[in-house]
């Protein structure tokens, strides 16, 4: 990657893919890319069926699916008219939990709450960049600003397809994202790995140390 010089920072960032060198854009998310949001009603839950996400099941590493309410077929299908989730799409908390976007790796359930931003055909804004953007500190400080002094988080889907990013070609989108994408499956797969290696210590200090403990007391103090 090529550093930039000053002079041209204010349209480029400092670091570039070689090849590239046309300045960035500002474009209109809503324009470029197809944002929507899940169903606001409150539909009756049921034991099994068709999970329903909500913003709580947004986190950093993905999609987490360990809690989730069920939906019978008719209201799956219902919500499924206007926001049917398909792999490859970004997932990003509206209400509660602001933010953490995902990109979806699997299709059987539907939304609720949450903003869903889906590629269009022959896109300007790919996905696999575009949630690079959305994870980023400056945009982070931007949901923050946007939420001082609420006393619920939200943000309005508006305010979601209103926003202007400053981006590159598609070609570049794709060499960032490839490149980003890549670093957070590194972190990903290390953070496994540190997580078995606190589980294996723990395992030794229960099996190498005596656990046996006794206060003892002098007189009054």
């Amino acid at each position: 990657m090529a550093k930039i010089d000053d002079s041209v920072k204010k349209k480029v960032p400092e670091l570039r893919f070689s090849g590239f060198t046309d300045d960035w854009e500002e474009r209109n998310l809503g324009e470029w890319s197809d944002v929507r949001d899940g169903t606001h009603a409150s539909p009756k839950y049921i034991k099994q069926g068709h999970p329903m996400v909500t913003s709580k099941n947004l986190t950093d590493s993905g999609l987490d699916m360990s809690d989730v309410s069920y939906l019978t077929d008719e209201d799956f299908n219902e919500i499924n008219q206007r926001s049917k989730v398909d792999i490859g799409d970004i997932l990003f908390g509206m209400i509660g939990t602001i933010g953490k976007p995902v990109i979806v790796d699997r299709d059987d359930f539907a939304i609720k709450n949450v903003a869903l931003i889906k590629e269009k055909t022959s896109p300007e804004i790919i996905n696999t960049w575009l949630i690079q953007y959305l994870k980023s500190p400056s945009f982070e400080r931007f949901i923050q600003k946007e939420n001082a002094g609420g006393t619920q988080k939200f943000i309005a889907l508006g305010l979601i397809r209103d926003m202007k990013l400053m981006t590159p070609s598609v070609q570049e989108q794709a060499r960032i994202g490839e490149l980003l994408n890549h670093l957070d499956n590194l972190i990903v797969a290390n953070q496994r790995k540190l997580d078995l290696l606190k589980e294996q210590k723990k395992g030794y200090l229960q099996k190498c140390l005596l656990n046996k403990f006794r206060t003892l007391h002098y007189g009054n103090y």
